[in-house]
């Protein structure tokens, strides 16, 4: 595949003209895109639709592969692409270290990859990836944490609960930084539990540790799928208290419209999926040097705007 294209791309330059058409076509792209966790979870419905939709635009074969949350699988699936000679790799590194071996060992073997969704909290400097496409995890953790304070008045001593799919995940305890930098400035306190992504799973863990904490003042939850289960783990656990997180699903949406839930931030998974596949190609076909992209954390979606959400939550949103 690779020497079919550098034949085509020397041709086309010879000639002075763009590879478009047959030509393109004869060269087909095949990218492999690793979504981190197993199949069904439903917050990567619209970066599947944004990668599915450049895939379609630009006539790229697209295998899509989920790594379980499982850093073996996943290093299993980037090897993989690495022997298929596949063109270019998207995947999320949601662990500093585990992957970056495979990682770079793509890149000596002409393989780009782009990171989305999570990146390296070091960044480029410390990764072989040309390029991220997603949230700045801190700056949005510090976002939606100063939301919820002046909303729930926190102040000294204060319990928040801030539950999250994968704890030691790079987006997990980056968020729960930024958020913990709004917490110290009144001097509220806060806890991460893990919930995993499954949401019968998520919402036991969240109903016993609420049981088991009545003093908890408000829930700044640090994914979707702990935020879809915080008002009905609240109501299963007798308590009434504040809730802000991330993401963006249709009963997150209900919950904002309701008043239960203050505000989420939105960091829009379809441009993440988008933009990863379409830097890939522009990359690959003209040498175009792919760009790092904030996906979101800019703006919080809440009771004033949140008809978009409503209408593309679950596609776009």
């Amino acid at each position: 595949m690779k020497n079919t294209i550098k034949a085509l791309l020397i041709g086309a330059l010879l000639a002075g003209v763009a590879l478009t058409g047959t030509a393109q076509a004869a060269a087909r792209l095949k990218i492999t895109m690793i979504i981190y966790t197993a199949p069904g979870v439903t917050f990567f419905n619209p970066t599947l639709k944004g990668a599915q939709d450049a895939a379609a635009a630009s006539n790229v074969d697209l295998d899509i592969q989920y790594g379980n949350g499982d850093q073996i699988t996943q290093n299993n699936l980037i090897q993989t692409a690495i022997a298929n000679k596949v063109d270019g790799i998207a995947l999320s590194i949601w662990d500093d270290k585990a992957f970056e071996k495979n990682i770079c060992a793509a890149k000596s073997a002409g393989i780009p990859v782009i990171a989305y969704n999570n990146d390296n909290s070091k960044g480029a400097a410390a990764s072989c990836r040309i390029a991220y496409v997603g949230q700045n995890f801190v700056d949005s953790g510090y976002l939606i944490g100063k939301r919820v304070v002046a909303d729930a008045k926190l102040g000294k001593g204060d319990l928040v609960f801030t539950p999250v799919e994968l704890p030691e995940a790079v987006y997990a305890t980056s968020r729960h930084q930024g958020v913990q930098k709004a917490l110290d400035e009144v001097g509220a306190k806060s806890e991460i539990v893990g919930t995993g992504t499954d949401d019968a799973g998520a919402r036991t863990a969240m109903v016993q540790y609420l049981i088991g904490h009545p003093d908890v003042k408000a829930i700044i939850a640090l994914g979707q799928t702990p935020l879809t289960e915080a008002l009905p783990s609240l109501q299963a656990a007798g308590i009434k208290v504040p809730v802000g997180g991330f993401d963006i699903a249709p009963q997150i949406i209900n919950g904002i419209k309701s008043g239960g839930i203050i505000a989420t931030v939105d960091q829009q998974p379809y441009s993440q999926g988008y933009f990863a596949i379409q830097q890939l190609v522009q990359y690959i076909w003209y040498g175009l040097q792919p760009s790092d992209m904030n996906t979101g954390g800019g703006g919080l979606v809440d009771a004033s705007n949140v008809g978009k959400a409503v209408e593309f939550a679950g596609t776009y949103r």
